[in-house]
């Protein structure tokens, strides 16, 4: 049985495994995310000591944004991250140049959502999407199995959502743009603005109608653009009870009958779990293996 290396790479911690072409994990760790030369380097010294040079390719599913081309300069390599440090960082070529075998490289979430649709709640629907709520909000979306890139992956997390009337002092808490969907939505963004996670408030709270409200117009924006068969919704935040609930009912409203076969109930939690991630690892390995001549 074919061995992968596979990272998912987060902005927190790394999620390091040797996995089968069947998905079993024949090991696992997990490395703090501190500077970009400890962390990669003690990923690359425990796959080097599990792998014992059986493995055929390596897959890794990255925080970003990252470079995804693979005719683009920048492609294997962290771009314009918030996190101190990692800007520019050489993530897949330290791996390549250790083990000498294919690298597949991609967005943590375009991993996730291709994991989603080959083994998890999004299989049999040619679209796919998977958002992640957490410290940072993100999207990939996979056709056929497939995940769609431009210049780089999608950003869903940065689009612009129409205020809540109840949430208008907040200024955000995206670098970038203040008040997009992440600046608003995610894991840091609810702290800074009523001190503990989303799923620590009380339930009558507002903060779980402001929140859901919030993805609910995210989802309805796939819908239009996409008309996804399932929209995955994963994270720490997405983990809150009767979150996924709430975005359905928001979800219903704003879509306002108008779109032919929209459901809320395709959008679903994840199939595979908090394995998403590292199967979406796997996934990228698979296809960079396969991509050999």
């Amino acid at each position: 049985m074919t061995l992968h290396g596979c990272i998912e790479a987060g902005g927190t911690k790394f999620i390091a495994g040797i996995v089968r072409d069947d998905r079993t994990i024949l090991a696992e760790t997990r490395i703090p995310t501190t500077t970009p030369d400890e962390t990669i380097g003690r990923t690359l010294h425990w796959l080097k000591e599990q792998a014992c040079g059986r493995i055929a390719a390596i897959g890794i599913a990255t925080f970003g944004p990252a470079g995804v081309d693979p005719s683009a300069p920048d492609w294997g390599c962290i771009t314009t991250t918030p996190k101190p440090g990692w800007q520019g960082t050489d993530m897949a070529g330290p791996f390549a140049a250790a083990f000498g075998v294919p690298v597949g490289f991609d967005s943590d979430v375009n991993g996730a959502v291709m994991a989603e649709a080959r083994w998890g709640a999004a299989q049999g629907h040619r679209m796919a999407v998977y958002v992640t709520l957490g410290t940072g909000i993100g999207g990939g979306a996979a056709l056929d199995g497939r995940p769609l890139r431009g210049r780089s992956h999608p950003e869903m997390g940065h689009i612009p959502v129409r205020r809540d009337p109840a949430d208008g002092a907040f200024a955000g808490t995206c670098p970038f743009h203040g008040d997009c969907l992440e600046g608003l939505a995610s894991g840091p963004a609810i702290i800074a603005r009523w001190g503990v996670p989303l799923s620590d408030l009380p339930p009558d709270h507002p903060g779980h109608t402001i929140i859901a409200g919030y993805v609910a117009q995210l989802c309805v924006t796939l819908e239009a653009m996409l008309s996804p068969g399932r929209i995955v919704i994963g994270g720490g935040v997405a983990d809150t009870p009767g979150l996924i609930e709430a975005i359905r009912a928001h979800a219903a409203i704003r879509a306002g009958g108008y779109f032919p076969g929209f459901d809320p109930a395709a959008i679903v939690s994840p199939g595979l779990g908090e394995r998403s991630g590292l199967m979406g690892a796997l996934a990228l390995a698979q296809d960079a293996s396969s991509a050999l001549p």
